[in-house]
Order: C-alpha cells, then structure tokens, then sequence
C-alpha cells in the first residue's frame, strides 16, 4: 500500500540531514500506529544508509543476556561483520560505533533502535551506557541520525527525555499520533471518492485514525461487514490485537491499567472517581500508571483552564483518547467466548446493545482528536487558543435544577472570548439543540464577561429551524470539518 499521510514528520525529520551534524532523536507512539512504518519511509526518501535493530520482545524468564545476543546477531546479520557478543552493553555499542563509522563514510545514515525499551529495559544502566556511547562516538558521525524508537513511552520519558545525562542531547522528540480523518480516507483507495460519510465515521469510530487497522479495510465490502470481519471473528485484526499491545506495552502491571480502562468505558472521570471505581486509595501508584497510559496513548488528561479562576483547573479528568480502546472493551471483550466458537451473529453496529449512547462518546473524541482542523475552520490562530479541552462542571450540593451543573463537549477559551462546542451526530438533528446549548452557556461560569461564541459540529439532517434562529455563530458539518 502506497504511504498515507505523515508529512509534517517527514519534514522534520528531513530537515536534520541539513544541520550538518548527527541528530539524536526520539520517536514515540502506541503500537500499530505507524511508527516503523515511518521511519521506513523516511529512509526511502532519503535514500540513505538505513539499519533498523530491534529489541526482543518480553517473555518470561527474558534477560539482558538474551537481549545483548539478539543486538549483537542481529548487528553482525545486517552489516555483514564478524559474528560476535557482547559481555556487556558498553562492549554493544562499540561494536554499533564501528558499523556507524562504516556506514557514514559512504554518506548519509538512518540508525533505528527500534522498541529500545524492550532493548534496554533489563539493565538500569542501558541509558548511561547510551549516552556515554553517543558522546563519546556516535555523535563524531556528521552523516548520522540515530532515532530510540518504541512503544513503552513510558521507558522514553523517564530514562531518555526526563534524564538529566540525555539533556541537551536530543535533537528532535517526534511523537506519532492518531492519523487526521482527512488522510484516514486514503485507506478506501479507489472508493474514497464514493463512501459515504456515515460509513468513514462508523469506521473510524471503531478503529480512530491507526495505520495498522485501517490497512485491514477491504473497500469493496460495507463497513459493518469489514467491522463485522475484523472484530466479531476469532481470527480478525480487531478481535485479538487489543491483549497483545496491552501485555506487550504493560507485562505484568497490564491488570490494574486493563481495570482502569475499563473504568472509563462509559466516559471521563476524575482520579479519585477512578482510584475508587478499581477500589484503590487515592496515591502514587494510581497517579503513575494513569501517567503511563497516557504516554501510552490510551487515555488523555483533560485540564483545561477554568472560566472562574483564569487559572488551570484543579481537577483533572481523564478519558479514553483511543476509539479503538473502547470499542473493544465495550463490544468485543464481553462476546469474546461466542467470537472464539463461532456462534457470534453480528447484525450490524445500529443493532448492538447501547451503540447509540457510545456513539456519541466515539464521534466526540474524533472531534476532539481533530481539534485544530475545528480552530482552523473557525479562523482562529492556534497559538491565541490558550485551552481547547471538554469543560465539565458539577451542581452545587443541594442546588435547584436552574442552577444545575454544564457539560460542554470542547469549550476553546481565548483572552477575550469562549467557544462553546456542541458535538452531535444523529439521523435528525432539530431545534433543541439550540436550547440545550442555552442552558450550558448560562451555567458557564464568566465572570469576566467574555463573549461567548457557541459552535456547532454535526453530522445527519440539520433542521432548517437551527439556522433560522441565528443563535450558533457557526455549524459545521463533520464531514466538511474532517474529511475535505
């Protein structure tokens, strides 16, 4: 399949060729979402020297010994050098520094230490031998990027970005996202010009914006019949891929994360509200391993700023970012017994059980996955938007309905004014919504009289009436929003 997308990456990562000196960079992103890929294709661009090493992927009873050898076969394998292992990692790069040394003399050279996590994860003093290793040697290579590459963005952060010994080392921290719907239609090839919206949004409700499962879309069928053939049978893409990542991403600790996923199923919550849904205390560890979902590309945290204050709010809420994540543990984890004996009759997605509550969950987070094509449709500069988040606030204890709490799906705040985001997909969408949305705005706390602007972002049939009354500054529909 031709390459979709990723062209801000690959300007980046291009323009490092023109420093004139090695370029050490991190590449981080959850699994499937593309990040080899990438680095593929930006060595094909670049026509240049390319070595990829791998780290092994965790078992049991695994050792740095087990993965010194496998660094050291595979280096010998791919450079065509004598076969030899290393005692030790700092004897490893030696060996690396040689094959650089090689490489760089012949011109321009893309060095990948793929899922360095696994690679490094088994000595606490990997990063220190690393570092030792790129200032001492590496970095002599004028012609040399070097990318630590992996999915465990956790390993990343806290013992290459956050460490004082990799500061002012790192010339590029890129981070792989989601694909924006737009590119998401490239994987239609030859239809993308004839499918419809509804089909793209249900599929991307299902899967987001990940490379790796939208490649699996067999254009010439429906999409409830591709969901149908990658989620609902024993052998689909969709079916068994979510236990893989987590236990490759998590190993052992995969329990208590896998609970917490499962505790936002059904939307946002506030750590303690999560802390007491898996029945833990409020501590450390709940604080770090939603921190680890997250880098993990999971879960976000939503902390926008509160209206009242000015200030960052002081609760935050965390949400499940990844569609794919919630579909899975929402409509395939609770049949997977009927999946795996073949007795699951999937009738199509409007059929399933309490699709149309998660729906509207699925086609938010696109919205919100998609917010700077929404602030660019609006004609806001990005850098003037000083918080673009959902924006929930709870009734007072005791209050009267007129005074009950706000939800607003993305409430984006500049210093001079709000914009109140109402996202809505259904069939028909009538003048309610302009009521609904009234009420929100007059619970929004403003205490510094900003102008409030509210949006619209639907797909379906707008009545005519929404329009009529003139109360949305804008409605957009989604799939001019997201797809054009």
């Amino acid at each position: 399949m031709d390459f979709i997308g990723r062209n801000e990456q690959l300007s980046q990562l291009s323009a490092l060729w023109r420093k004139g000196t090695a370029s050490l960079v991190t590449c981080q992103g959850r699994r499937r979402i593309g990040k080899s890929r990438l680095l593929d294709e930006f060595a094909l661009r670049s026509g240049c020297r390319f070595l990829k090493l791998s780290g092994l992927a965790p078992r049991k009873k695994m050792s740095n010994g087990d993965q010194l050898r496998y660094f050291c076969e595979s280096l010998s394998a791919k450079t065509n050098g004598e076969s030899q292992i290393a005692s030790g990692w700092p004897e490893a790069f030696k060996l690396l520094g040689k094959a650089i040394a090689s490489l760089c003399r012949e011109g321009k050279t893309l060095v990948v230490l793929d899922e360095v996590s696994w690679m490094g994860g088994w000595d606490v003093d990997f990063p220190g031998y690393l570092k030792d290793a790129w200032d001492d040697d590496f970095k002599r290579n004028d012609n040399l990027v070097l990318v630590l590459c992996g999915s465990v963005s956790a390993w990343i952060q806290r013992n290459i970005l956050d460490s004082t010994g990799f500061v002012g080392r790192i010339s590029l921290e890129l981070e792989v996202g989601e694909l924006p719907a737009r590119d998401c239609l490239g994987f239609w090839r030859q239809m993308r010009g004839s499918v419809s919206p509804k089909e793209v949004f249900d599929m991307l409700s299902v899967t987001g914006g990940v490379p790796r499962y939208l490649e699996e879309i067999d254009p010439a069928l429906t999409t409830d019949e591709n969901i149908r053939r990658m989620a609902f049978t024993k052998s689909g893409t969709l079916f068994g891929d979510f236990n893989r990542i987590f236990s490759d991403v998590f190993g052992r600790k995969s329990v208590t994360k896998r609970k917490m996923l499962e505790s936002l199923a059904n939307g946002s919550k506030t750590l303690s509200e999560i802390a007491t849904a898996i029945g833990k205390g409020r501590g450390g560890h709940v604080t770090e391993a939603l921190e680890e979902l997250e880098l993990a590309g999971f879960i976000i945290r939503d902390r926008g700023i509160n209206p009242e204050s000015g200030l960052p709010s002081k609760i935050d809420r965390y949400r499940i970012r990844d569609n794919y994540t919630r579909f899975y543990l929402r409509f395939v984890a609770p049949y997977s017994t009927m999946i795996r004996s073949g007795a699951f009759r999937f009738a199509g997605l409007d059929a399933m059980p309490g699709w149309d509550s998660i729906l509207g969950l699925q086609f938010e987070n696109l919205v919100l996955n998609n917010a700077d094509a929404l602030i660019e449709a609006l004609g806001l500069e990005r850098s003037l938007v000083i918080s673009a988040a959902p924006y929930r606030r709870q009734a007072p204890r005791g209050s009267s309905p007129a005074d009950g709490g706000c939800q607003i799906d993305l409430l984006l705040q500049l210093k001079q004014a709000m914009y109140v985001v109402e996202v809505k997909r259904r069939a028909t969408i009538d003048a309610s919504v302009t009521d609904d949305v009234q009420k929100k705005i007059e619970r929004l706390p403003n205490p510094h009289g900003l102008s409030v602007r509210p949006i619209l972002v639907y797909e379906g049939n707008l009545s005519p009436a929404v329009n009529e009354n003139g109360f949305f500054a804008a409605t957009l529909r989604a799939s001019d929003l997201l797809l054009r």
